[in-house]
C-alpha cells in the first residue's frame, strides 16, 4: 500500500500545498506498532521460548544467558518504504534488562536475524526466569515524528521550548523555529492527520526515531572522538551545547529505533536502535541497546 500517497492526498484536500506536504513528509517516518494479537494472523511472539537455528546455544553475556524479549516474522509485517527491514526471516531480540541497565557495554543485550531456510527449533531455555509470559503479536502501521515536531504537554521539554524567549534560545534552536514558521506553516494540520491516519499508542513499535537520551549519549561519544582524533578543534566548554544539538539533530537521521518497548509490561523497558545502513545490509548485531527503570 502506498502510505505516503495516501497522506500526500489526505493532505492536499485540506488545501495544502505540496511542497509544504513534502517538506514535513521527510520528517515523519511510518512504524509498526505490535500489540497483543485478538485475531487475525500474529507476526510474531513475544516472550516464551524462541525458534533458534538447531546448532546454536543460547545467547549469553559470558556465562549468563539472555532472556528472550521478542521475535517478529520480517516477512508478515506490513512493508514500508523507506524502512530497509529484511524483506523475510526472523528478527529476534534477547536481552537482560536489569543487567543492561546497569553495565551500559552492550554485552547484555543481542538481535540475531535468521534468514529463511534456516533449519531452527524451539530452544529451551535454561530456566524459568528467562522466560516471560508468552502471547503472539499482530501490527498496525503508526507514524512519528522528531521530537522538536511532536506536541505533547506532558513532556518537559516541550513547556521548556514554548517558553523560551527568542534571545534565551541557541542559534540552532533559531533556525528550526524560524524553519518551522517559515516552511511548516500548517503543521499543527499536517499532525493532526498523521496521528488520524496513523494512531499512536502501541506498547511495542518496530521502527521510528531513536530516543533523544540514546542520541545524545551517541553525539557525546562522536563529538569527543572527533576531538581526541583532530578531525575537529577543541571546542570550547560554553559552545558544547550548540555543537551537540546539532550533532543531535545529524544523527537523528542517521540512526533509528529497531525496536522499542514501552512501559507496559514491566518496570524496565528497552530500545533497540541502529543506523540505517546497518539495517538494510541486515547487519541486525550491530544494534545498540539501552535499558530504562522507571518506579512504579
Amino acid at each position: 500500500m502506498d502510505h505516503r500517497g495516501e497522506f500526500r492526498r489526505a493532505a492536499l484536500e485540506l488545501g495544502i500545498p505540496d511542497e509544504e506536504i513534502s517538506r514535513f513528509s521527510q520528517h515523519l517516518r511510518l512504524t509498526i506498532g505490535l500489540s497483543r494479537a485478538s485475531g487475525g494472523s500474529p507476526v510474531g511472539q513475544f516472550g516464551g521460548e524462541p525458534r533458534l537455528p538447531v546448532d546454536m546455544t543460547w545467547p549469553s553475556a559470558g556465562d549468563s544467558p539472555l532472556p528472550f524479549l521478542l521475535s517478529v516474522d520480517c516477512g508478515a509485517l506490513p512493508r514500508i518504504d523507506g524502512f530497509g527491514l529484511p524483506a523475510d526471516g526472523a528478527l529476534l531480540f534477547f536481552v537482560d534488562q536489569e543487567m543492561d541497565h546497569r553495565d551500559r557495554t552492550g554485552r547484555y543485550a543481542r538481535v540475531m536475524w535468521v534468514p529463511n531456510g534456516t533449519e531452527t527449533a524451539v530452544a529451551k531455555a535454561p530456566d524459568s526466569a528467562h522466560v516471560r509470559e508468552q502471547f503472539d503479536v499482530s501490527a498496525e502501521i503508526r507514524a512519528e515524528l522528531p521530537l522538536w515536531l511532536q506536541e505533547s504537554e506532558d513532556e518537559d521539554w516541550h513547556e521548556y521550548w514554548e517558553d523560551l524567549e527568542w534571545d534565551d534560545m541557541s542559534s540552532f534552536q533559531q533556525q528550526l523555529v524560524q524553519y518551522i514558521e517559515r516552511d511548516l506553516p500548517h503543521l499543527g494540520e499536517l499532525r493532526a492527520l498523521s496521528h488520524d491516519l496513523w494512531p499512536s499508542g502501541a506498547g511495542l513499535v518496530i521502527g521510528g526515531y531513536a530516543g533523544e537520551d540514546v542520541i545524545k549519549s551517541i553525539a557525546e561519544q562522536v563529538l569527543a572522538g572527533r576531538e581526541k582524533a583532530g578531525e575537529i578543534p577543541a571546542i570550547p566548554v560554553a559552545n558544547w551545547n550548540s555543537h551537540l544539538e546539532k550533532e543531535v539533530h545529524r544523527l537523528t537521521d542517521e540512526w533509528m529505533s529497531l525496536a522499542s518497548e514501552a512501559r507496559v509490561y514491566e518496570e524496565y523497558c528497552t530500545s533497540f536502535v541502529i543506523r540505517h545502513d546497518d539495517l538494510a545490509a541486515a547487519r541486525v548485531e550491530r544494534a545498540l541497546a539501552v535499558t530504562r527503570f522507571e518506579a512504579p
